[in-house]
C-alpha cells in the first residue's frame, strides 16, 4: 500500500468531511467506521405511513464556509429546504404555560416573559458595562448572573442551554461552551453590545446571516451525500479499530502507522502514513497506541482521561396526532423548558411546521427531548413510559387530547460531550497527544465544537493541517 494512505476512523459526519477534503487532495484516504452505516448521530426514518422522523439533529444552521460548500453538491442544492416563516416564533414554558419569546425590541420591552428587576440589569449592562478579561474560566451561570441576575439564568440561560448541550450552564465553561459570550464580555463588557458588535463585524466582512436549514428527505442526505463523493472501496462499515502501532521508517517517507480493525471476529491490519481520529471523547479514551517501534507490543491508553468528558444520555421521543388532537396552533420553531418548571423534558419541537412533508396530511408532529444532565435516568426508559410521562404536561402545555397516533423512540447513551469548566485540560491533552505523536490527529466535537458546521470544519480543517 502506498505510504502516502491516510486512515480516517469514524464516519460520522466529521470523520465523512475529513476523508472527502483528504480524497479532494487527490489522497489515498480510508474510512473506517464501528457501526454498519456511515453519518453518526444524523439519522432520518421514514415511516410507510408518511412520518419523517429525524432521531438526531433536526435542523443545521449554514454558517462555516466549510459546511456551505456541500450545500451546492447534488442533490443537496436542489433538496434544500428553508424553514417554514412560522418557526422563526420560539416560545419558554413560564409559570405551567407557554409564552412567547420577543421578537423585536419593543416586544421585548413590553413582554411579560421577564420582569422589569431583569429589563432594567440589561439596559443598566448595556450601557454601563466595561471590558473585562478574566484570566480564569468560570462556570457560564455564575458569568451570566454576574451581568443579569438569577432570573435571567433561571428563564434564558438554562432552558438556552438545555436546547443546545442538555447540559447544566452551572457546570458548562463560560470560555469554552459559549466562547462568543466570553469574547462578547473580553471586548465590550455587555454580553448584548458585545454580541451586536459581532454581528456587525459579520456584515461588514460579507459574511451573510446563518440561516436554519433541512433536505426534502432529512438531514441524512448531507451524511449519505458526502459518502457518495468517495469511492466505495476507500469505505470499511462495521470495522472496528482496535490500536494504532508506530513502525520503524526504513525510508523517506517518515513515521508509518499500522492499525489493526476488526470486522465479524476477524483482525485485520493496515499501514498508513496518518491517522486522524474522528470520534467521540469515550471512544478515544479506549483507543490502543503503541507509540514507540522499538516495543511495538506494548500498548496504551494515552487519551484515557477525555474519559471524564461527561456525555450524558438523550431520548428523542417523536409523537404523531391528527390535527384536530392539539388544539395549540404549533405557530413556531417549538417551546424550551427551563429547571426550575420541574417538566419531564428539556424542550420539545413542532416537528411539522418547521418543514413540509413531515407528517402524513392531516396530521402534526412533536419531538420531545428528554434527559441530558438534567434528567439523564429517564432517557433510559422505554417509549410508552415516556409516553405516559410526557402526556400529561403536553396536554397542559398545547391541548393535546388522546394518545399518539404514531411514536417513535431514539436513544443516544452518550449524546453531547459537555464542555464543562476544565475543559481546557482535556484540549490540552489532545494538544500533546499529536505532538508526541507524528501523524496520529484528532477531529470532531470533543475539541472544536458540538454543532454539525463546527463538526465539518473541524474534519476540514484537522484533515489540512495533516497534509
Amino acid at each position: 500500500m502506498s505510504n502516502q494512505s491516510i486512515a480516517v476512523v469514524g464516519g460520522g459526519i466529521t470523520g465523512l468531511a475529513s476523508a472527502h477534503h483528504f480524497a479532494c487532495k487527490n489522497r489515498h484516504v480510508r474510512l473506517f467506521e464501528a457501526a454498519e452505516r456511515l453519518g453518526g448521530t444524523i439519522r432520518t426514518e421514514r415511516a410507510p405511513e408518511g412520518w419523517l422522523i429525524e432521531t438526531g439533529p433536526n435542523t443545521v444552521l449554514d454558517k462555516a464556509n466549510e459546511f456551505k460548500r456541500y450545500l451546492d453538491l447534488p442533490p443537496l442544492a436542489e433538496n434544500r429546504l428553508p424553514p417554514d416563516p412560522r418557526a422563526k416564533k420560539r416560545f419558554l414554558v413560564r409559570n405551567g404555560r407557554l409564552m412567547a419569546l420577543p421578537m423585536s425590541p419593543f416586544s421585548a420591552i413590553t413582554t411579560k416573559l421577564v420582569s422589569f428587576d431583569l429589563k432594567w440589569r440589561i439596559v443598566r449592562d448595556y450601557f454601563f458595562s466595561r471590558p473585562r478579561n478574566r484570566t480564569e474560566d468560570l462556570p457560564l451561570a455564575r458569568l451570566a448572573r454576574e451581568h443579569y441576575g438569577s432570573e435571567f439564568v433561571d428563564y434564558a440561560l438554562n432552558p438556552m442551554v438545555a436546547g443546545i448541550y442538555a447540559g447544566d450552564p452551572e457546570k458548562l465553561s463560560a470560555r469554552h461552551a459559549m466562547p462568543f459570550i466570553w469574547d462578547a464580555e473580553r471586548t465590550h463588557g455587555s454580553i448584548i453590545r458585545g454580541q451586536l458588535a459581532q454581528a456587525r463585524a459579520r456584515r461588514k466582512a460579507g459574511i451573510p446571516k446563518a440561516e436554519l436549514l433541512s433536505f426534502r428527505n432529512g438531514l441524512q442526505e448531507l451524511p449519505d451525500t458526502i459518502a457518495a463523493q468517495l469511492p466505495r472501496s476507500a469505505i470499511e462499515t462495521g470495522a472496528r479499530v482496535e490500536s494504532v502501532s508506530r513502525m520503524d521508517a526504513r525510508d523517506s517517507a517518515g513515521t508509518r502507522w499500522l492499525l489493526r480493525w476488526t470486522r465479524n471476529g476477524e483482525t485485520q491490519t493496515e499501514v498508513f502514513s496518518k491517522v486522524l481520529f474522528a470520534i467521540p471523547a469515550n471512544a478515544l479514551a479506549e483507543l490502543q497506541v503503541a507509540p514507540d517501534p522499538a516495543r511495538p507490543g506494548e500498548l496504551h491508553t494515552p487519551l484515557a482521561q477525555l474519559g471524564e468528558i461527561m456525555s450524558p444520555p438523550l431520548a428523542s421521543l417523536f409523537l404523531g396526532y391528527r390535527r384536530e388532537q392539539v388544539a395549540h396552533p404549533l405557530d413556531g420553531f417549538g417551546a424550551l423548558v427551563p429547571e426550575v418548571e420541574k417538566l419531564p423534558f428539556l424542550g420539545v419541537l413542532f416537528s411539522s411546521s418547521l418543514f413540509p412533508g413531515r407528517t402524513p396530511p392531516g396530521h402534526v408532529a412533536l419531538t420531545v427531548m428528554i434527559g441530558g444532565t438534567r434528567q439523564p435516568g429517564l432517557a433510559d426508559l422505554g417509549d410508552q413510559q415516556l409516553v405516559d410521562l410526557v402526556t400529561p404536561p403536553l396536554r397542559d402545555l398545547l391541548g393535546i387530547q388522546g394518545a399518539p397516533v404514531f411514536q417513535k423512540l431514539s436513544a443516544h447513551t452518550h449524546a453531547i460531550p459537555q464542555y464543562n469548566v476544565g475543559h481546557g485540560q482535556y484540549l490540552a491533552l489532545i494538544d500533546e497527544f499529536e505532538q508526541a505523536h507524528p501523524g496520529l490527529g484528532i477531529a470532531g466535537n470533543v475539541r472544536d465544537g458540538i454543532a454539525v458546521p463546527s463538526c465539518i470544519a473541524s474534519g476540514v480543517s484537522r484533515a489540512e493541517a495533516m497534509l
